[in-house]
């Protein structure tokens, strides 16, 4: 399905990156394997997760190249596109996926946790995309493909940092799927459920935390890559600016923010008619506080 496309993966030296990676060479892509070969928290730097990566490519017969520019700073970011350009020609395809994780309930969250995390995230996700954009202007055509998180989209305790991030890509990836529509390029984002090493640092304290773990740990990471590579592919030409989810076998289309209920007053509100009247005609829509595990409360199939 990706034969002769140049497809960057970022944050490809391990879990669902690697995944994707793998099977973007196996679809007949040409990968840029990007990863500084940090931890989780973004600690310390490697070569080595990305190389293997490229190794496993190659030893598949597929072909790939690793860069180990960081996604959170500018001038970095571009180099990663360049390498691409500069061992393929081209580049198709970016798949924002590097990430990590400084959890930590919002009242204790300091300022460098909460830097760390936009910065790679989200930043990041904007640095590579923009990098990229003038040479699918230029070429009328390219593919982004965004990883959030259902911490954003639905919420999540102790990632405030995190869940801003996840948030603020879809819409990034919907500003550029409007922006750049009009060149043929597309832009969605995919929520995975997969157990990975950012999720395995989740607490397991409590039995119902324990018993979530134990659940996520059913849901493989290699699960998410075909709709990556479907997304990546020209099947999906008319596909853009769309959320999905991937929870072991099954595919969610997410819903984006709409008008629920509306309330009208004659004349104008006050804070007053806003209590009496207002609130309660449209408290009966308003969304619980509720976590990602209180929404998709089935066990995965």
């Amino acid at each position: 399905m990706l034969a002769g496309k140049v497809v960057v993966v970022t944050g490809a030296g391990g879990g669902i990156g690697r995944d994707f990676a793998l099977a973007m060479a196996a679809a007949g892509a040409k990968v840029v394997v990007n990863d500084i070969g940090t931890s989780v928290k973004g600690e310390g730097e490697s070569s080595a997760p990305a190389e293997r990566v490229v190794q496993e490519i190659r030893a598949a017969g597929g072909t790939a190249i690793a860069s180990t520019d960081s996604v959170a700073d500018w001038a970095s970011a571009n180099r990663i596109v360049q390498a691409a350009l500069d061992a393929f020609g081209r580049i198709d395809t970016v798949v924002n996926n590097a990430g990590i994780l400084r959890d930590r309930f919002f009242f204790n969250m300091s300022v460098e946790e909460w830097r760390a995390v936009i910065d790679v995230h989200l930043n990041g996700s904007f640095y590579v995309a923009r990098a990229a954009a003038p040479h699918f202007k230029t070429q009328e055509s390219g593919c982004y493909v965004h990883m959030t998180s259902t911490s954003g989209l639905v919420g999540n305790l102790g990632q405030a940092n995190y869940s801003a991030a996840k948030l603020g890509i879809v819409g990034l990836s919907k500003s550029i799927a409007l922006d750049m529509a009009k060149y043929h390029v597309r832009s969605n984002c995919i929520a995975p459920f997969a157990w990975s090493r950012m999720i395995g640092s989740i607490p397991a304290e409590t039995p119902d935390q324990r018993e979530r773990v134990e659940k996520l740990k059913t849901m493989e990471t290699a699960k998410i890559a075909p709709l990556a590579v479907y997304l990546t592919s020209d099947a999906a030409r008319e596909v853009s600016g769309q959320i999905f989810a991937v929870r072991a076998n099954e595919i969610f289309l997410m819903s984006q923010s709409r008008p629920l209920r509306s309330v009208h007053r004659d004349g104008g509100w006050t804070a007053e008619t806003i209590a009496t009247q207002a609130m309660p005609a449209l408290r009966a829509h308003f969304y619980a506080l509720e976590r990602s595990q209180d929404v998709f409360s089935w066990d995965p199939i």
